[in-house]
């Protein structure tokens, strides 16, 4: 029972959160309430999540020695030894044989997508994730592999291609903000023993690019809020209403690591600040408002 609890453990159930951005395309193309588009993404989901989980434990046992020095990190499945070595292995090759599998019956682009998220993913592993940028640049590829992957397995209509720049842009406003927190945590010169890159980053570098893609984000997603295909607005620009809720989100996230000093990663910030949940509520809620209810009424 221990092994499979380790193996749940490592595979990071908390961090599959993440993979919601595939329903990006289901949701903003005016989908959601298709049922068998709805299925068919929910079944994506469920196989991106597990192929995730799989490069965690790759990444778990690439670190292991690495963990083992670092004071949260060394608690993990594997590094304690609650998940022993040959069983992480075999997870690690069966998971994504059977994901890919599935996926193959019903969606060959998913399975490519699928594909070529393991293939990036094992390259950040084992090479990228030592080189400073391109370690917060593959992160933010493997976003926009994600909501690529909910727009190729259903038909979409509408789909705007800016919302593959709010993704990208997004997760690299998290990446740096979590490098950051990381080169903050280890500023006694331990850094690179964790984490590689971090050698090759300092502060200053990091407060740039984060003012620099915060920037870029808001731009971004007005620039969205804009071009939106009016098919989904009735000819309006009303998803401009949702703009103040992106910029208080961003600032929110700025004061709590420049103000209250926030020290820890940026989703485990998203779960514990109430007020940017809040935020992110109210722009959800007020999205799928202006989508949908004009057809409801």
């Amino acid at each position: 029972m221990q092994p499979l609890i380790g193996l749940v453990r490592t595979m990071r159930p908390k961090q599959w959160t993440k993979n919601v951005v595939i329903y990006a395309g289901l949701v903003f193309d005016g989908q959601l309430f298709n049922p068998n588009a709805f299925l068919t993404v929910t079944l994506s989901f469920v196989l991106l999540c597990l192929l995730v989980g799989s490069i965690y434990i790759v990444n778990d046992l690439v670190d292991i020695e690495r963990d083992r020095q670092h004071p949260k990190k060394r608690l993990r499945a594997i590094p304690s030894g609650q998940l022993p070595i040959p069983l992480a292995i075999g997870a690690a090759i069966i998971i994504p044989i059977v994901a890919i599998g599935t996926a193959l019956l019903y969606s060959r682009a998913f399975a490519v997508v699928l594909i070529a998220y393991l293939v990036l993913q094992l390259l950040y592993s084992f090479v990228l994730k030592n080189i400073a940028i391109l370690d917060v640049m593959t992160i933010t590829a493997g976003f926009v592999l994600r909501v690529a992957a909910g727009v190729l397995v259903i038909s979409v209509q509408a789909f705007s291609p800016w919302l593959y720049a709010c993704s990208a842009l997004l997760s690299l406003f998290l990446a740096v903000g979590k490098r950051r927190q990381e080169l903050l945590e280890f500023n006694n010169g331990n850094a690179s023993s964790v984490r590689k890159a971090l050698e090759n980053y300092n502060l200053p570098l990091l407060d740039d690019m984060l003012r620099l893609v915060t920037t870029s984000t808001f731009i971004a997603y007005l620039l969205y809020t804009i071009e939106t295909p009016s098919i989904l607005l009735a000819g309006t620009n009303l998803a401009l209403i949702t703009v103040p809720f992106v910029l208080y989100a961003l600032f929110r996230y700025l004061y709590l690591i420049h103000v209250q000093g926030e020290g820890s990663a940026p989703d485990e910030v998203l779960l514990r600040d109430r007020p940017l949940q809040i935020a992110i509520l109210l722009w959800g809620l007020t999205f799928i408002a202006i989508l949908y209810l004009p057809g409801m009424l």
